[in-house]
């Protein structure tokens, strides 16, 4: 059991995949809907400023990507037809890298959330979390999500769960933009935004990675062992299992 109130802890910083949602629903569902839509969704909103800045996103990425060495798929431009063929290539290039890309997750981020709009889509959490995010919540701790999904996307997920909307009961959603999960100064950067001790809040995530630069910021820490998620070395780490166990 994690007591939250005995460890002076006021808040808790929650990661989606593997920690609140099940992996398979991203890596089997989210991802690719996403994948097979681009085309179509790129095609059909080309010339408004929404794609109109995701282009310019992933065609700085796209530069960066070649000054490294790498050989990703070339960006067209003259004709649209070819350049959003070019576009779709260079996204599912990323996508098979499994690339924190912003201007990737800013567009699949669109995508799903048509697809949570039109029903096609519905978010999935874990059976034990609406019940907990709504408990800390009615207690007074903070609640807040930290994903490299952006924030869009965790919004849409949560508001459309089985479970009902869950976004009334979360105070707050960070993606990469505060900084890599992996980087102590991205948990520094949120207790700021947060305006709270980076030791009144506990992290809660299934990457040890991540733990441990939460924990050298001076954040409290757990790692999540769920259904589906990959073996870790937990030493060194609290663990739960559920989130009836933090309480």
């Amino acid at each position: 059991m994690i007591p939250l109130a005995a460890r002076g802890l006021r808040a808790v910083l929650l990661d989606i995949e593997g920690t609140t949602t099940p992996m398979a629903f991203v890596h089997e569902v989210l991802f690719p809907f996403a994948r097979t839509r681009l085309a179509e969704y790129l095609s059909a909103h080309w010339r408004e400023p929404g794609t109109d800045e995701i282009r310019e996103k992933l065609a700085d990425e796209h530069a960066a990507d070649r000054a490294r060495g790498e050989q990703p798929p070339m960006l067209v431009t003259p004709d649209e037809t070819d350049a959003v063929r070019s576009l779709v290539a260079y996204a599912n290039w990323l996508m098979d890298r499994d690339r924190k890309s912003p201007g990737l997750k800013q567009l699949q981020a669109l995508i799903w959330q048509d697809g949570y709009r039109a029903g096609m889509l519905r978010g999935q959490v874990f059976a034990d979390v609406p019940a907990a995010i709504r408990r800390w919540h009615a207690a007074g701790v903070g609640v807040v999500i930290y994903s490299s999904g952006s924030e869009l996307a965790q919004r849409r997920l949560f508001e459309s769960t089985e479970h009902g909307d869950l976004t009334p009961a979360i105070d707050a959603f960070f993606d990469t933009a505060v900084g890599a999960k992996v980087e102590a100064s991205s948990y520094g950067r949120i207790a700021a935004a947060l305006e709270r001790p980076l030791g009144e809040i506990l992290f809660v995530s299934d990457v040890p990675r991540e733990l441990t630069a939460a924990r050298e910021a001076g954040m409290d820490v757990v790692l999540s062992l769920r259904p589906g998620n990959p073996p870790v070395d937990v030493t060194g780490f609290d663990t739960v299992r559920t989130f009836d166990e933090i309480a």
